[in-house]
């Protein structure tokens, strides 16, 4: 199959690509991530996943908008968990569907389902709500028994490795649990 995958980040998409790649999938690696913060970690992000696409020869694709507004304004308004993780899942996995339907692939996969730290379960709504409005199939994968093996990888390349998932509450989280 033809799977385009939207990537959270360079490390993750490690893991998730060779898991498909083993099984025969052609995949195309997809960077939709304005929900990260500050603008420097952003780009950080950014020249990972492409870093990570260059070593692996895999295809990219980037949707290179950063859209504060959006996020502060409708993604982010709810400041509790789970409402702004959800919106933000949604807005990722519905433009990673969007373009699916749009580019021709036979379904859609996310690195999101990689991370111990995510909600695995919020992240299938969004995609399963996203695959209903677009009419593409979701590759409903749980990838995270490849995920310290894939940020393992991360480190041996050298790639960034970010320390919180993107917004700005995960960031005040990860300091607030020390």
């Amino acid at each position: 199959m033809r799977i385009f995958v939207h990537s959270c980040c360079g490390p993750c998409l490690i893991g998730v690509a060779e898991t498909l790649r083993r099984e025969g999938h052609e995949i195309t690696a997809f960077w939709y991530n304005p929900n990260v913060m500050p603008y420097r970690e952003y780009r950080r992000r950014r020249g990972a996943f492409r870093e990570v696409c260059d070593r692996l020869n895999i295809k990219p694709e980037v949707a290179d908008e950063y859209d504060l507004p959006l996020i502060l304004g409708r993604v982010l308004a709810p400041a509790e968990k789970p409402g702004r993780c959800a919106n933000c899942y949604g807005l990722r996995l519905n433009e990673t569907a969007r373009r699916v339907a749009d580019g021709g692939y036979d379904a859609f996969a996310t690195t999101l389902m990689i991370s111990s730290r995510q909600d695995c379960d919020l992240v299938r709504g969004a995609a399963a709500a996203a695959s209903n409005k677009h009419g593409v199939p979701f590759l409903d994968r749980d990838f995270r028994d490849v995920e310290e093996s894939s940020h393992a990888a991360a480190r041996e390349m050298g790639v960034h490795i970010q320390g919180y998932c993107g917004c700005i509450y995960s960031e005040e989280e990860r300091y607030r649990k020390k």
